[in-house]
């Protein structure tokens, strides 16, 4: 199996996203994900697919395939080769055409002549045609309408029925070419509009994006094995290669510093401003800024690889995704185009016969039925708002892996906390030690063991390392108690919680180190509480939202923290197991996020309503969770609901607005109130509406 990434140009609204997704459906495809508002398009095939039929298909369908492997080619673009040249183009014929409408004595003369307004809005209608006809044309052949089948009927109808009177010469009151022209400039200028203010909703990916790609000092060495020094595209640097960054550049892929010293600002990744200093061995993130020094490094992964590209690919998914709120308006758009053709001619009819309008009245009543109607607004109203929100979130160091994880945020009623990394900041001293053998083999022992774990207590005991580290016959690190290990000799060395011990009626120290099962040592750690705990335990309080402490450490020190910190309830002394069981049982009351980042927390992250999870957190933990904080704390958790919550509301107003729309605008157009001019500009505008209220989320207070 294999997962094709594309990009497709072309694609206007949900409609017609919806073909290319039915069209790779019908081809076998499996996991197919299409955006509208980006054109990316991803999916998984399953058997040996052809990508260059799948390609010529769907570009039968009137859209244009770019292949993200492929190397980046700048095409020249043809004219009228988007919807603001297409305006531009014709809107002067159009405000001519306009002008016969003026009033009796400012009558242009040669402008009543019906060959001369026939020939201003021909070049109008053969471009309009070309666009949107070709469109409907192709999206009819594949068994779904779109959006620009009601223009192109609506304009391919008022222009024969004008040129019908024209050929006949049935009076100026069969002559309806400004209202050909009208629809296809100002639908033209909708579109226009309408491009601009969603591609704005990308703000925020399109920054993150633009920082994958800079200009790299790549350190290479000559024949006579001198240090040389050239420029080139981060695009071509490999792993292993060694670059030197200078202050105020840009690091150019992720990579480890091999000399000197930096202030750096991972900013870009974190959503945090201040700079962190890094020295020898410590890793950049590429995308980040050198704010200050100078440093030689080797990349460690470049390209897709990178944790910014990561992040981007990630936002990019999640945008691609259906919350569930989406699906209703999909089957809605999905019949929308064929019930507004049925209601136009039934409009025409009942006008007609029924209310005695006349003939011309009647048809300029359908198609402002045609016109104004607008499929885009319920396609786009969820996409619009996730690409905000998924953007905003991403700039500020909150990753979400998926869209439905933002809608559920509006359900949570209780947080659940592990304690030891998430509360506390991980970062561990030794306070005392004891132990009935040599201290040296003690020290020793510990550090074999710990050097395998995760966990953060395990790091603690790096400055216990040494060259005598033991090769063990058999090592295994046993979630929720500690490590475990066998010797050459066959001796069974343990090292964990007070759970190890035979005799579990002492729960004083941190860890304890047992040989065959007999206690040989103890170790007592002290771990710092995170600076912004507090102030989130009140924030969340303040929400009416419960907090929960969910951890495998003692109950006395467990009850330490929750009392510290305000926290409501706390289950101590808990497994794996037991925590994964503990958030189905409050899940089962109501819905819960669980946010931890140890291996002991990947299944209670799995069974939770919402799993959040921490950047420097286990690879198991990030892979369980749906949220994951980049800024190395919890402080932007309050972000992270608020964004959630309120990007929900944006949806509801998004959904809202688009049914009320077309639910309001359809009869009045159908009762003769509106022009089919006006109904083109309001047409236009509900899709403004839409993207606008969907950018506000950029600058709105959520928390």
């Amino acid at each position: 199996m294999e997962t094709i990434d594309w990009k497709v140009e072309g694609m206007t609204c949900s409609n017609c996203a919806l073909s290319v997704s039915n069209y790779l459906k019908k081809e076998g495809l499996e996991d197919i994900k299409v955006n509208p508002i980006t054109g990316d398009v991803s999916f998984t095939v399953v058997e040996n697919n052809n990508d260059n039929i799948l390609k010529q298909g769907i570009k039968k369908l009137g859209y244009k395939v770019i292949d993200k492997k492929e190397p980046f080619v700048v095409e020249k673009k043809s004219f009228l080769s988007n919807n603001k040249q297409r305006f531009l183009f014709t809107l002067p014929f159009t405000v001519v055409l306009m002008l016969h409408m003026l009033p009796a004595p400012l009558h242009i003369h040669a402008l009543m002549n019906p060959w001369v307004q026939l020939a201003l809005c021909l070049p109008v209608f053969l471009i309009g045609m070309y666009f949107f006809g070709q469109s409907a044309v192709k999206s009819l052949l594949h068994g779904i309408s779109n959006m620009n089948l009601l223009i192109t009927v609506g304009a391919l109808a008022s222009f024969i029925y004008s040129l019908v009177g024209a050929i006949f010469h049935l009076g100026e009151s069969y002559l309806f070419f400004e209202t050909t022209a009208s629809i296809i400039t100002l639908v033209f200028l909708g579109n226009y509009l309408e491009e601009a203010s969603i591609q704005s909703t990308q703000k925020a990916v399109r920054t993150l994006t633009a920082s994958q790609k800079v200009m790299a000092n790549m350190i290479a060495f000559d024949d006579e094995h001198k240090e040389q020094i050239f420029a080139i595209e981060n695009i071509f640097l490999k792993n292993g290669d060694l670059v030197l960054i200078k202050n105020g550049e840009q690091v150019p892929a992720d990579c480890k510093i091999l000399w000197g010293d930096c202030l750096v600002n991972e900013a870009i990744i974190t959503g945090e401003s201040l700079p962190l200093a890094k020295t020898k061995k410590d890793f950049l993130i590429g995308g980040s800024v050198l704010e200050n020094g100078l440093i030689k490094a080797q990349v460690t992964a470049a390209g897709k690889d990178t944790v910014l590209s990561g992040i981007v690919k990630m936002v990019e998914d999640a945008q691609a995704e259906k919350p569930p709120m989406q699906l209703l308006a999909d089957k809605i758009s999905a019949i929308f185009v064929p019930t507004v053709i049925v209601l136009a001619v039934a409009t025409f009819l009942l006008n007609y016969f029924v209310f005695d309008i006349s003939s011309n009245n009647a048809l300029m009543r359908a198609i402002a039925v045609l016109v104004i109607s607008c499929p885009c607004a319920m396609g786009l109203a969820t996409p619009a708002a996730i690409a905000v929100g998924l953007g905003r979130a991403a700039k500020k160091g909150v990753l979400f892996k998926n869209a439905s994880a933002l809608e559920l945020f509006k359900t949570i009623k209780q947080v659940v906390f592990d304690k030891t990394g998430t509360l506390t900041t991980g970062h561990f001293s030794i306070q005392n030690f004891n132990t009935t053998i040599d201290e040296i083999t003690f020290k020793n022992i510990v550090y074999s063991l710990e050097k395998i774990s995760n966990h953060p207590i395990a790091k603690t005991f790096i400055a216990w390392k040494t060259n005598d580290a033991i090769n063990w016959k058999k090592i295994e690190e046993i979630k929720g108690l500690g490590i475990r290990a066998i010797d050459n000799e066959g001796n069974v060395f343990e090292a964990g919680s007070f759970k190890i011990l035979a005799a579990k009626n002492t729960d004083q120290h941190n860890i304890y180190l047992t040989k065959n099962g007999i206690q040989i040592g103890w170790i007592d750690v002290q771990d710092e509480i995170r600076p912004e705990a507090k102030q989130v335990m009140a924030w969340l309080h303040n929400k009416n939202i419960k907090t929960i402490l969910l951890s495998g450490d003692t109950a006395i020190k467990c009850e330490t923290i929750a009392k510290h910190l305000g926290i409501n309830e706390v289950f101590a002394e808990q497994t794996p197991a037991q925590k994964m069981d503990k958030i189905a049982s409050l899940n089962a009351t109501t819905p819960t996020a669980m946010i931890g980042d140890g291996i002991n927390d990947a299944p209670a992250l799995a069974k939770a309503t919402l799993g959040i999870t921490l950047s420097e957190a286990s690879q198991v933990a990030m892979q369980s969770a749906d949220v994951i904080l980049m800024n190395s704390g919890i402080k932007n958790l309050p972000l992270a609901l608020g964004l959630g919550k309120h990007t929900f509301i944006t949806i509801q107003q998004n959904l809202f607005w688009a049914f009320i729309y077309n639910i309001v605008a359809i009869p009045i157009a159908a009762f003769g109130l509106l022009t089919p001019t006006l109904a083109a500009l309001a047409m236009g505008f509900s899709d403004i509406v839409l993207a606008v209220n969907s950018v506000r989320l950029f600058v709105k207070k959520v928390i």
